[in-house]
């Protein structure tokens, strides 16, 4: 059995102390980028709602330039079958005259509803454009908050975790390189919680009663023990 002290069970301690923190550090980093992408999608998604609509009344405004030359086309006609009124010979000649005025005039009246329909989409379509525009603009200063916020987030976590992987460093060189790596092996093994306390005769990592023999040989403080159940270091914690 390896020979241990207090003194070295507590720089154990410590040591895992400062590893768990620099861990959960990494692990909030980690998260950053996530972060980040999903405050850039929301700028993205309104981008391509203002896009899209953008598109629709491009495509409007063609349809409204189409009907106006249409318009314009039939206009034109039925300007020309008037006058063609006036030179006709025969009443039979008169109606079809008639009949043609008539018919270029309901697809007029047809091509003028489409305008005015077209008129009224593209109305609700800037509108639309306008208020997405302006929520847009807010956003934007939102997200650049947020984004300022999150780097000096990062910039605090690597600041953080320079210290303690200095503290480590530095603390790691006052521990028995013996023990030490029977540590790092049970760390390895076990996870990242490599010792742990027993109070009451119970493993505060896997909640596993002691042997009552081993839990006093434990009070000892003298012994490198390990968890009969869990293989984690022990020591004991005052009740």
């Amino acid at each position: 059995m390896m020979m241990v002290t207090k003194e070295q069970i507590d720089r154990l301690v410590r040591l895992q102390k400062i590893e768990l923190e620099s861990n959960h550090i990494n692990s909030q980093l980690g998260e950053l980028p996530h972060r980040l992408k999903k405050i850039d999608e929301k700028l993205r998604a309104f981008q391509e709602a203002i896009t899209e609509n953008e598109n629709r009344l491009t495509e409007l405004k063609k349809k409204y330039r189409t009907h106006e030359s249409d318009a314009e086309m039939n206009l034109s006609r039925v300007k020309k079958s008037k006058e063609k009124l006036g030179s006709v010979k025969t009443n039979k000649e008169y109606q079809s005259a008639l009949k043609e005025i008539e018919d270029l005039e309901i697809i007029n009246s047809k091509i003028e509803d489409d305008m005015i329909e077209c008129l009224e989409t593209m109305d609700g379509i800037e509108s639309e454009i306008d208020s997405k525009q302006k929520e847009y603009s807010q956003l934007f200063d939102r997200v650049k908050v947020e984004k300022e916020l999150l780097q000096q987030e990062s910039d605090q976590a690597k600041e953080s975790i320079a210290h303690l992987d200095a503290d480590r460093s530095s603390l790691t060189k006052t521990i028995d390189p013996q023990l030490l790596k029977k540590y790092n092996m049970v760390k390895d093994l076990a996870g990242n919680v490599a010792i742990t306390a027993v109070k009451n005769e119970i493993c505060q990592a896997c909640n596993v009663n002691l042997p009552p023999q081993q839990y006093n040989e434990l009070q000892r403080f003298d012994t490198l023990m390990f968890c009969p159940h869990c293989q984690r270091i022990i020591y004991p914690l005052a009740s």
